[in-house]
């Protein structure tokens, strides 16, 4: 974990508020800690408040962190609360007036009415439980501690400016370098025009990066801050410093900068998810022998390097998987964004349509609805966001490129019918779409699909054969867990241009699929699924199949191969390096769920693995470290171990190993999935 600049003094102050009790402590009646953290924008409330969360909420059986926003969905919030609280056990006892003592974080409250409104969930007399706000506003945090006996209001501080010039030059050189003197006055003027203000700093010292240590640079970027930007606001600061990383970025980054403003507040965006939608969108080429997807990616990191979007969840690699836009920069992207007639935004608070504007991308939230007279004709993209959202008609939508539902449990089979006149679609994603039961077979005429990804489905959902029509579709992600899920045709197989396809179930697919499988030439990830829950007559040919499949994609393109087991150990790799022992090309291998052993010798077939995940039956053997060790490229290597997971006999021969690898590659021991 990053080490955080400046908190620690600040963390200490918190905590010891937080587990200061009145007098009479363990007593039942006593009233419930409340602490409201208050400070501006940029200034580190949230950063704050989720250290301290982390460091205390093993104290507590019930623990959540909720983040509100301007425009809360207040029933989702209060759901959310409940479903990581309340057990039914626990349910029942609230029911009945017992108290349950919990944790609770309350992040970005706007309003005096939703914390009003959010409390009343909440029994103020418990046995020690705790919660903390933060907010920026002043009559929030007095009504959030006036609602107990115990409440106490704690102030932000700006950075000093020891702290400051720390985040600062910890942003722009190595640990073992230091500014140059040339650039220290410089630094030092420049850190007093941003007050304190963490996101202020990581923004400018994000375009700095981008730029030669030069005194020219530097005192360029000084001179377009504004020489009286200090004696400003806090959200005066933000927003001049914002302007100037926004215009400082190619044209590009800016318009996939822009794409943001379509997400709700407090969104985690999956990586994957945005490259592909900025690639629907035309954002993204191919281009000088790079793919689009790689092309994304680069601009993904830019955007995280420059402090512009930030890093979310992590995979078990230590691999950025998605982000977050804080809210005070996704208030700068909205605003320029609909300046720019980029997007046009229903169902966000303060934010309305303007008459009379052509409306090119789309997203509605919350219970937004379309507004009648709102011109549709040029939509290039249509994002639909949560399940209040009256969804509109697609057949006025001719021109989509990117079509995608997030959380939409009203959606239905009806609302897709017109899905086939989409004739320029390039993206379609359905998540927790559950009443949706069939894509429409029409969806064989979209013959510039690209992406198709559904998620979060608990009932069946076909679809049909025809896709196989869709020649260009490069990525299908689902998941096959049983013939009551997501249900693929065979007939994926003919689609050459496959690059992704995660999700299938090979327990469910005919051995004719699996045969085929192997001949999907253009193939770079795999995610494959083995869930044994019946007895299948044609499953050691099966193996034998899986085999020679995963042998000739690995000879091919094959980059990523991903298997989740459950009751069925992926022994049959084995059989790899015996039927086949040539050397084979995969970067990344993930064997998740059951315990592997005797897989040394294909391991060693592996000449340029990268990254490898795998479950260990409590040791690994000499022949496994061995082998490991013999893996030239290797740069993280995860293990999960289910037995004596503690145990540092176990690990230290692995680690001895790794240690003596000439790339001294991570070595990451998995706690849990």
């Amino acid at each position: 974990m990053t080490k955080l600049v400046g908190i620690h003094g600040s963390n200490g102050e918190l905590i010891r508020l937080v587990e200061e009790d009145q007098a009479g402590h363990g007593s039942v009646q006593q009233q419930t800690k409340i602490v409201s953290v208050v400070g501006s924008g940029g200034i580190g409330k949230t950063t704050l408040a989720r250290q301290v969360y982390q460091e205390l909420k093993g104290r507590f059986r019930h623990q959540a962190f909720v983040h509100v926003s301007r425009n809360p969905d207040i029933k989702g919030i209060l759901r959310s609360i409940l479903y990581e609280v309340v057990s039914q056990k626990d349910y029942e006892a609230v029911i009945k007036g017992d108290y349950v003592r919990y944790f609770i974080v309350l992040d970005d409250i706007w309003d005096v009415k939703t914390w009003n409104t959010i409390k009343d969930i909440f029994p103020m007399t418990s046995c020690g439980s705790k919660i903390i706000t933060t907010t920026r506003i002043n009559d929030v945090t007095q009504e959030c501690c006036g609602s107990s006996t115990n409440g106490h209001i704690y102030n932000m501080r700006p950075l000093t400016m020891t702290h400051s010039t720390q985040l600062f030059y910890r942003r722009l050189f190595n640990p073992e370098e230091k500014c140059p003197s040339h650039l220290e006055e410089i630094s030092g003027q420049i850190l007093k025009k941003c007050a304190g203000l963490p996101l202020a700093i990581l923004a400018i010292s994000g375009l700095l990066s981008s730029k030669e240590k030069t005194t020219e640079q530097w005192d360029q970027v000084r001179n377009s801050i504004g020489c009286r930007l200090e004696t400003n606001s806090s959200d005066e600061t933000m927003t001049s410093i914002l302007s100037l990383s926004y215009f400082d970025l190619p044209l590009h980054l800016k318009t996939c900068l822009l794409y943001l403003s379509i997400f709700p507040k407090d969104y985690t965006i999956g990586k994957e998810n945005l490259i592909r939608r900025w690639i629907g969108e035309g954002f993204i080429l191919e281009q000088n022998g790079m793919t689009a997807y790689n092309s994304g990616e680069r601009c993904f990191n830019d955007l995280i390097n420059r402090s512009l979007i930030q890093p979310s969840g992590r995979d078990k690699f230590d691999e950025v998987i998605s982000c977050q836009v804080h809210d005070t920069v996704l208030d700068f992207i909205v605003y320029k964004a609909i300046e720019e007639n980029f997007v046009t935004l229903i169902g966000k608070s303060g934010v309305n349509p303007i008459a009379g504007n052509k409306v090119r991308r789309l997203s509605i939230q919350n219970d937004g609805e379309i507004p009648s007279g709102l011109v549709l004709s040029s939509v290039r993209s249509l994002n639909v966001f949560g399940g209040n959202v009256k969804v509109p008609s697609l057949s006025e939508l001719r021109l989509l490129r990117v079509l995608a539902f997030e959380n939409c449990g009203q959606l239905e089979d009806d609302h897709l019918k017109d899905i086939g006149n989409l004739l320029n679609l390039r993206y379609l994603r359905l998540n927790d779409a559950h009443a949706v039961t069939e894509l429409p077979k029409e969806k064989a005429e979209l013959q510039h699909l690209g992406t198709i990804d559904i998620h979060g489905h608990d009932k069946i959902m076909k679809i049909p054969a025809a896709i196989c029509q869709v020649e260009l579709l490069q990525c299908l992600v689902t998941l096959e867990v049983t013939d009551d899920y997501t249900k693929l045709p065979d007939e994926i197989v003919d689609i050459k241009a496959l690059r992704v396809l995660e999700g299938v179930n090979v327990y469910i697919r005919s051995l004719e699929f699996i045969r085929r499988l192997g001949e999907l030439p253009n193939l770079k990830k795999l995610g494959m699924i083995f869930i044994n829950s019946d007895a299948d007559e044609e499953w050691e040919e099966k193996y034998e199949e899986i085999v020679s499949s995963i042998y000739k994609l690995a000879k091919a393109n094959l980059d990523s191969l991903h298997i989740r087991t459950l009751n069925e150990p992926p022994e049959f790799l084995d059989n790899l390096s015996k039927k086949h022992p040539d050397p084979l090309g995969l970067r990344e291998l993930v064997i998740e769920g059951d315990a592997v052993s005797g897989l040394a010798a294909w391991w060693g077939l592996l000449v340029n693995l990268r990254k490898l995940l795998f479950c260990a039956d409590g040791s690994v053997s000499e022949e496994d470290v061995e082998t490991l060790r013999s893996l030239s490229y290797l740069e993280c290597l995860c293990i999960h171990l289910w037995d004596a997971p503690d145990d540092p006999a176990v690990k230290a021969p692995l680690e001895r190993a790794m240690k003596a690898h000439p790339n001294r590659p991570k070595l990451v021991w998995v706690d849990e999935y």
